[in-house]
């Protein structure tokens, strides 16, 4: 583990060059007297992308400031369209990915060559495969549980890979991953294991990526402020402390305690705090604050930021989630790994795509000097599991008295394909988020498809 032992609004978006992606639910209707449904980047808050992310995005990807808005955008709509079509392909559904300086390439992997025109309709590339998603993340349980059963150290990296079409192994040397795969009981074509050095470790070390330290003196970041009821609180990452660890804040001013935990198997937590903190909508900047306005999950290849109390703001990209690895203290399952670099103390700070959150920093390998891999919690589990409900901006009020009802709720954590009812029609989830005020489904075609 690496434990930090130390005292120590942007403008408006502009449209042009974004990923057109024909039948995407919202796109404006040919007759003008129509009213447009909002569009994805809309609903997913592109446009208030924080200036500072923009320019942690234009350091840390090459690219310019009206580029990473496009490619903002772009993500917006491929995940909108994503989430269409896995739902429409059901069991055929092989993963998707978004590619190309702009985002502006999505796939869509299929294992049904008669499902390509559906694809390519909606303005994505298909591509044919011989296995499910459904088939990969079956194998990766296996392997993990062999993994677990031997404490795999030696194999510490495995993930779906969507792109390649199967899981990943990263091994300290090719016969341990062999040796997993025949103990695991998988099909090796599967299977690619990749010989790797990476040693990924806990990051150890109220606002996303501020300090806080831990009964005194570890030291880790803040992930993303929540509240539970009236109770004011944070997010963070499970191997920072455990139940009724202390905390005190950035300032070394008595803040609360841990209280809930998991470390390993997932690498979640909460920290309440006393009256003196306020939880905030915001995840910090090297000399601002970046807002947050949802926590709808990004695809891979998407662009992703991250803040710790250590290096402060990083940037790279989504490169799979569903991701295991084994620590040397145990393996944690569901992790998504990140080309985002990190050091001792980032640990538990915020990941953000665009203005969305997207999990809290576990661990990794590699520094911000020479480049590294980094793991991220993905937060809506998070939320899910200890019922907790984001702090984020809106300008929107949310649904006024006498608004129609149903099963949907605000608060609630909602996955790819979950049904709820509101105002007596159903609908289909297209991305995982949690429901926001304003956010009900008739309202966001991004994120419901009416069925």
């Amino acid at each position: 583990m690496l434990h930090r032992h130390a005292r120590a609004a942007c403008a408006a978006f502009a449209a042009v060059g974004a990923l057109v992606l024909a039948g995407l639910p919202g796109t404006a209707s040919a007759d003008p007297a129509a009213v447009a449904a909002p569009s994805a980047a809309d609903t997913l808050g592109v446009g208030k992308a924080s200036p500072e992310l923009l320019r942690a995005m234009q350091r840390d990807l090459g690219v310019t400031g009206q580029q990473a808005r496009v490619r903002l955008a772009n993500e917006a709509e491929a995940g909108a369209v994503a989430g269409l079509l896995q739902n429409a392909l059901g069991r055929d559904f092989a993963g998707a990915w978004v590619q190309g300086g702009d985002s502006g390439t999505l796939t869509v992997a299929t294992t049904d060559a008669a499902d390509v025109p559906s694809i390519e309709s909606k303005g994505a590339r298909a591509l044919v495969v011989p296995h499910t998603l459904r088939q990969l993340d079956t194998a990766l349980a296996k392997l993990d549980r062999a993994a677990a059963a031997t404490v795999a150290t030696d194999v510490p990296v495995r993930f779906v890979n969507v792109r390649t079409n199967q899981v990943t192994l990263q091994a300290l040397h090719t016969a341990a991953g062999n040796a997993l795969v025949a103990a695991a009981g998988v099909d090796p074509s599967l299977v690619r294991t990749e010989k790797s050095a990476q040693q990924p470790r806990p990051l150890y070390d109220i606002r996303g990526g501020d300090a806080y330290y831990m009964n005194g003196s570890g030291r880790c970041s803040v992930g993303f402020a929540v509240t539970k009821g009236a109770q004011q609180g944070f997010a963070t990452a499970g191997h920072c402390g455990r139940p009724g660890t202390t905390t005190s804040g950035y300032n070394q001013v008595a803040q609360g305690s841990f209280q809930a935990s998991t470390f390993p198997g997932r690498d979640t937590a909460w920290v309440a705090a006393n009256s003196n903190w306020t939880s905030t909508p915001y995840v910090k900047g090297s000399s601002g604050n970046v807002q947050v306005t949802g926590s709808t999950q990004a695809a891979v290849g998407a662009s992703v930021c991250r803040s710790g109390s250590t290096t402060g703001w990083h940037c790279g990209t989504i490169q799979q989630h569903n991701t295991s690895v084994t620590y040397p203290e145990g393996t944690i399952s569901g992790v998504t790994r990140t080309s985002v670099c990190a050091e001792p103390g980032d640990s538990g700070g915020s990941f953000i795509s665009g203005s969305q959150a997207q999990g809290v920093t576990s661990g990794g390998s590699g520094n911000c000097s020479s480049g590294g891999t980094t793991f991220y919690q993905p937060i809506n589990p998070l939320l899910q599991g200890y019922a907790l409900t984001l702090k984020t901006t809106s300008d929107d009020p949310g649904p006024g008295p006498g608004e129609p009802g149903g099963t949907w709720a605000v608060g609630t954590v909602y996955a790819t394909g979950a049904q709820v009812t509101y105002g007596g029609t159903t609908y289909r989830c297209l991305q995982g988020h949690q429901a926001q005020e304003g956010w009900a489904p008739p309202n966001v075609p991004a994120l419901w498809q009416a069925v």
